[in-house]
Order: C-alpha cells, then sequence, then structure tokens
C-alpha cells in the first residue's frame, strides 16, 4: 500500500512538473508577443488554489483538482467580446506566425527541459554500466550470432554505445527498421569483431515491453557469481565457501550472475539454505545459515562474500564539462525525440507492437521507482517523460498543438479561418483518436498489472 502512494506521489509531481513546463512555454512567448492571459492553470476542474496576478492583466493562476494536464487561457474574441482596451490582444487577432509560435513553445519547452536535465545529469556525473552481453541462452538470434558472456556492444550500427540507453534505441531501431542488429563487440581481451543478429519477421514481437532480451536469447551483463572475497566471521566463511567458487544453485535455484545471487539471498534473511558450487572440477553442496541486514527499513538476508569480476571495465563515470554537456544533452534529446516519432509512426504501421504504449498506471509505476532509485534516475525519467509528451503535442490531431498549428496554416494559406463546421468535425476526430489512444494505455496498464 505505501509502494502504492509513494507512485501516486511521485507520478502526481512528475506530471505537475512537467506541465507546468509545457504550459509555462505557451504562456510566456503569448505574453511575449502581446497576447493577454485570461488563466493559467495546472491541472483540470476545479481550482484548489488560486493566486490573481498583479498589472492590468490579472491574470488568475490556479492549481487545480485533475493533476493531468494544464492549460493557459488567452483572451479570445471567438468566445465573447473584446473590451476596447484589449483590442488586438486576443489570441485570434494576433498575427497567425505569433500564434504558431505560442502553438510550438510547449512542446519547444519539453524539449528544452530535457536538455536541461540531461545537461545536470552529465556535469554531475551518471555512474554507468557499459553495454554488455550477459548469459548467452543456446538454441537463440544471439547464439546463432556468436554472442559471448561479457562481449562489449562498442556500437550498433553506426551508433556509439557508451551506455545501455544509446545501445537499446539504437538496437530497438535496427529491429524496427529490418529486423536485423548490426553489432560491433568486444571482448574482455580487446579483440574486436562484427556481428548481425537477423531477426526477420519476429521484430515486432520482440517490441512488446520486457521481449527484447528475452526474444534475442541473452541478459545484459552482470558479474558472474564468482566468490572473490569472503567476509570474516560470515555464513559464507562458516559454511566452507572459498575464494574463486562459483555458486551455481541455491536451494535448486539456477544462479546465473552476482544480481540473481544476491537477489536470492536477499530474500532468505536467517534461513538455512542449500548452495551448489563449483570448484575446479568438483561439485559441492554447502549447507549455510544466511546472515541478515537491516538495508532501507527492511531486512535482508546476508552470505558475506563479494564478487570477483573487475567490475572497472564495465562499470565507468560518464562526466562531462558545462560546454560538453550541452551537446551532448542536446544530442540525447534528439536521439530520443527521433526514436519516439519512429516508434510512433511503426505503430501505425503495425511493425512495433502496441503494447509499448503506456498509461497513467504505468507511468506512476515507473516515476515511483525512479524516485525511490535516487535523484537523478528520477530526473532521467522526467527528461524521457517530457521528450514523450512534446512528441505527442506535436502530432497533428485537432485536440493537440499539433492540429491546432494545423489549423493556423490552413487559415494563413487560405487568407481565412476554418469554418466552424470543419473545425467541430475535426475536433471530433481528434477525441476520437485520443480516446482510442487513452483506451489502449489502459488496456496495456491493467494487462501488465494482471500479468
Amino acid at each position: 500500500m505505501g509502494g502504492a502512494i509513494y507512485s501516486l506521489l511521485a507520478f502526481i509531481a512528475a506530471i505537475s512538473i512537467l506541465v507546468a513546463v509545457h504550459e509555462y512555454g505557451h504562456y510566456i512567448v503569448g505574453r511575449l508577443s502581446g497576447m493577454k492571459v485570461l488563466r493559467f492553470s495546472i491541472g483540470f476542474g476545479k481550482p484548489i488554489w488560486t493566486h490573481i496576478g498583479a498589472g492590468e492583466d490579472r491574470t488568475e493562476y490556479c492549481v487545480s483538482a485533475i493533476p493531468l494536464g494544464g492549460y493557459v487561457r488567452f483572451l479570445d474574441s471567438r468566445e465573447g467580446p473584446v473590451a476596447p482596451e484589449d483590442e488586438g490582444r486576443a489570441f485570434d487577432h494576433r498575427p497567425i506566425p505569433a500564434r504558431i509560435l505560442v502553438l510550438l513553445a510547449g512542446p519547444f519547452f519539453n524539449f528544452l527541459f530535457a536538455i536541461v536535465a540531461y545537461w545536470a545529469l552529465f556535469v554531475y556525473g551518471v555512474p554507468t554500466l557499459r553495454p554488455a552481453i550477459g548469459v548467452v541462452e543456446p538454441g537463440t538470434y544471439a547464439e546463432d550470432a556468436g554472442l559471448s558472456f561479457g562481449d562489449r556492444i562498442i556500437a550498433v550500427g553506426e551508433t556509439q554505445t557508451p551506455d545501455w540507453e544509446s545501445a537499446l534505441v539504437a538496437m530497438l531501431d535496427g529491429l524496427i527498421t529490418d529486423g536485423r542488429v548490426a553489432l560491433r563487440l568486444e571482448d574482455e581481451s580487446g579483440y574486436q569483431r562484427s556481428t548481425t543478429i537477423d531477426v526477420g519477421d519476429d521484430a515486432a514481437r520482440l517490441t512488446e515491453p520486457g521481449m527484447l532480451f528475452d526474444g534475442l536469447g541473452f541478459s545484459p551483463w552482470q558479474p558472474p557469481a564468482i566468490v572473490g572475497e569472503v567476509s570474516n566471521d560470515g555464513a559464507a566463511e562458516a559454511a566452507g565457501v572459498r575464494e574463486g567458487d562459483r555458486i551455481v544453485r541455491i536451494d535448486g535455484e539456477p544462479i546465473g550472475n552476482f544480481g540473481e545471487l544476491r537477489e536470492v539471498v536477499s530474500a532468505r534473511p536467517d534461513q538455512r539454505v542449500l548452495i551448489e558450487v563449483e570448484r575446479g572440477a568438483e561439485r559441492l553442496e554447502l549447507d549455510v545459515l544466511l546472515g541478515s541486514d537491516l538495508r532501507d527499513e527492511q531486512v535482508v538476508g546476508l552470505l558475506g562474500i563479494a564478487a570477483a569480476a573487475n567490475t572497472a571495465d564495465y562499470y565507468y563515470l560518464r562526466q562531462y564539462g558545462p560546454l560538453e554537456s550541452v551537446s551532448q544533452a542536446t544530442a540525447r534529446m534528439w536521439q530520443s525525440s527521433v526514436f519516439t516519432l519512429r516508434m510512433l509512426g511503426r505503430m501505425l504501421t503495425g511493425d512495433v507492437s502496441i503494447k509499448n504504449i503506456s498509461g497513467p498506471i504505468n507511468i506512476a509505476q515507473f516515476a515511483g521507482a525512479s524516485a525511490q532509485a535516487g535523484v537523478g534516475n528520477f530526473l532521467s525519467f522526467l527528461a524521457i517523460l517530457s521528450i514523450s509528451l512534446g512528441v505527442l503535442n506535436l502530432l497533428p490531431i485537432p485536440m493537440l498543438d499539433g492540429g491546432q498549428i494545423v489549423y493556423q496554416l490552413v487559415e494563413w494559406v487560405k487568407g481565412s479561418p476554418m469554418s466552424e463546421r470543419a473545425q467541430i468535425a475535426g475536433q471530433q476526430a481528434g477525441i476520437l483518436a485520443l480516446l482510442l489512444l487513452m483506451s489502449f494505455a489502459f488496456y496495456n496498464d491493467i494487462a501488465r498489472l494482471l500479468g
């Protein structure tokens, strides 16, 4: 219950921040363009907090009850008469280029926010796991392509991949383009080679959430479950675990890497378990009474060992100077924006699964998990969500900024506004499109919850 409340609060915080950024873009460019702002609202519905701004405009700033969006209301002669002193300050009285700039400003500020967020992360330094191959399953696409445990992914196609985020984007991009993922790999000795994973017509299935690694047949690299150090007076020492032992099973459950080992042990505080280890050519079964420790207000199991792998080759601090971070952050924003747009286009053609559409429930879960993981993870989540919000709002759907821009362009070309009948038809089509999108999103959320 506590986790659900935390996720809900993180979701409200994330949406409120990004909506405020988006609407501020409309607001500030509108004011600079000479438009009168009547209301700036974070949320929809009944206002629960209101402040009347100073100055002659007396703009109403409010926080409303439903935290799933927001809006800026400009003076508009289509909604009622305009006072003589406000003549020329209504939205529809301003030049069409000014109106288009106001509509573009919301998504632009979302992209700008993402750049600032990535800039802060790059300047501060992001602990990063280099993309590398973990356990490769037999009889899979990964085995057919010759992937091996420990191979680092240097590049995917023409894209350099210093981290998993860039690698995943490039891999999915390859899948949705032609069902092929071209990899440049480097093994643990430093030797580089190229290979291609070819999934053919199976690409759409692999784009479903959580299917990429299982479908390709490998897991991301984690340190193997080989004992590098045994703590004095710990559970492992008492049971006879030695440095160099490879832990392969706990209570019959297979252990593939140190992450899986940690997960299994953590779930068994103060329990007696049977651990199977490989020691040279021998296989031994050791009876171990696990210890326990209190971490983050939760009791977890302890074995008392450290990994033997040299993780320095796989983990690094990704950090740039203030100026270089600007270009790196801008490049990351652009790459994510283009990828998001391509994914949306491929969903329409059926090349990408519509299960990728997420609704508020799934977003709330991601918000809660990222917030619990730390400020850096939450900021990265906000950047990705802000990019998605910017891209979606530029789609030519009448209820969104992109659709309103189309209306303005039509008026510019024909020299007069679209007919009221045409605008109403467009609004109805836009509402239908958004309802369909929301239906898919909620269906996917519920399907994920039900497993």
